[in-house]
C-alpha cells in the first residue's frame, strides 16, 4: 500500500490490504448505511460487457456526490486451470467533485469482498434470526469462501454443507468451515437443500443446481453466480414459488437469467419481484407468506464504489463515507 490521500502519489491498495482493512461485517454495514442514506441502485449506470479472446471484459462505473469510481474486471474462464484467478481487474477511486484519482484497489479482492457482503446484507433481513442455521453452499472458489465468512458475520451456523464439482476443493472448504467453528461441516449433494435453512449459490453454472421443489417454505436462497440473461443457478419451480428480492429491478430484468428464463417460459412476470435490497434495509417488505425467499444478485457498480470508499477510509484513517478527499458533503 503506497501513496497518500491529500494530493500525493496515488494510493495503491493490493489484495492483501483490501482483506486486512475491511472485514465482511464492516462491508455489510457500509452497504446498509449507503442504502439508508438514500443511494438509489435503480439510478446507476449499466455495466458494459465486451467479449474478448480470453473471456469477457466488464466496465462498471458509479458515482455519488462525493465519490466516483470504475471497476475494470476481466472474467477469464480458463484461468483456474492455469492456477490463476477467474476474476481479474482493478478499481480506480476518484474524488467526486474534482474527479482526481485518489486510489487504485485490487479489483478481484474488491469483488471477493463486496459480493458476499451484498448477499449477507440480504441474509440479515431474509433469514431467520435467533437460532443457528443449516447452510448448503454451492461452489468451492473464492466467492464460496467469501460467502461462508460473510454469512458467519450475520448469522450463527449449525452446519455448512458444501456441494462442489471438485470434491477435493469441496472438502477443503468444509475443513475451513470447521476451522471457523461451524459444528457440522462436510461435503454433500444437491439433495441436502431439503434440510437447509439457507442455500447459497456462487458457481459458474449455467443451468439449475438443484430441484427448487425441495426447498422448504421457511428457507432463504441466495444466487450470485451469473449476470447473464441466458444463465441461471436456480430453476423455474423455485422462482415461481418464492418471494423474490433483487438489488435493482432494472438490473435484474436486464441481466438475471434466474428470473428472465422463467419469465420467457411464461411462469412469472416482471411483477413477481417482491422487493429490492433497499426495500429490505428500509423495512418496506411485503407480508410474510409460507414460501421460500430468493435473493438474486447480479452485482452492481454502486456496491463496488461503496465498499471501495470504506476500504479507502480504513486505509487513510478517516471517515471516507462523509466525503471525497477534497469535496464537500
Amino acid at each position: 500500500m503506497t501513496g497518500d490521500a491529500t494530493g500525493g502519489p496515488l494510493l495503491r491498495i493490493d489484495a492483501a490490504a483490501v482483506a486486512r482493512l475491511l472485514s465482511p461485517a464492516a462491508a455489510v454495514d457500509a452497504l446498509a448505511a449507503a442504502l439508508r442514506e438514500g443511494l438509489d441502485p435503480e439510478a446507476g449506470p449499466q455495466r458494459t460487457a465486451v467479449p474478448v479472446p480470453g473471456g469477457e471484459l466488464l466496465l462498471m462505473p458509479a458515482a455519488t456526490a462525493s465519490w466516483a469510481g470504475v471497476k475494470i474486471a476481466g472474467v477469464a474462464p480458463a484461468n483456474p486451470a492455469r492456477g490463476l484467478p477467474r476474476i481479474t481487474g482493478s478499481y480506480l477511486l476518484l474524488d467526486g467533485v474534482t474527479l482526481r484519482p485518489v486510489a487504485v484497489l485490487d479489483g478481484a479482492a474488491l469483488t471477493a469482498l463486496r459480493t458476499p457482503a451484498v448477499s449477507a446484507l440480504a441474509v440479515r433481513h431474509l433469514a431467520p434470526a435467533g437460532r443457528p442455521l443449516r447452510l448448503v453452499l454451492f461452489g468451492s472458489g473464492p466467492q464460496a469462501y467469501g460467502h461462508l465468512e460473510a454469512v458467519l458475520a450475520v448469522r450463527e451456523l449449525s452446519a455448512a454443507v458444501i456441494v462442489a464439482r471438485n470434491q477435493e476443493a469441496g472438502r477443503k472448504l468444509a475443513g475451513h468451515a470447521g476451522a471457523l467453528g461451524v459444528p457440522e461441516a462436510r461435503t454433500g449433494t444437491a439433495d441436502d437443500v431439503a434440510a437447509a435453512d439457507l442455500v447459497v449459490c456462487c458457481t459458474t453454472a449455467r443451468t439449475p443446481l438443484f430441484d427448487g421443489r425441495q426447498v422448504s417454505p421457511g428457507a432463504t436462497v441466495v444466487a450470485v453466480g451469473s449476470h447473464e440473461p441466458d444463465a441461471r443457478e436456480t430453476d423455474t419451480a423455485l422462482v415461481r414459488g418464492s418471494q423474490v428480492y433483487v438489488e435493482s429491478r432494472a438490473a435484474a430484468l436486464r441481466e438475471a437469467g434466474d428470473l428472465l428464463i422463467p419469465e420467457a417460459e411464461g411462469a412469472v412476470g416482471p411483477g413477481h419481484i417482491a422487493g429490492t435490497l433497499a426495500d429490505l434495509v428500509a423495512g418496506r417488505t411485503p407480508a410474510e407468506r409460507a414460501a421460500p425467499r430468493l435473493f438474486k444478485s447480479v452485482g452492481m457498480a454502486w456496491e463496488d464504489l461503496v465498499v471501495a470508499v470504506a476500504v479507502y477510509g480504513a486505509a487513510t484513517g478517516h471517515d471516507a463515507a462523509t466525503g471525497g478527499s477534497g469535496s464537500e458533503t
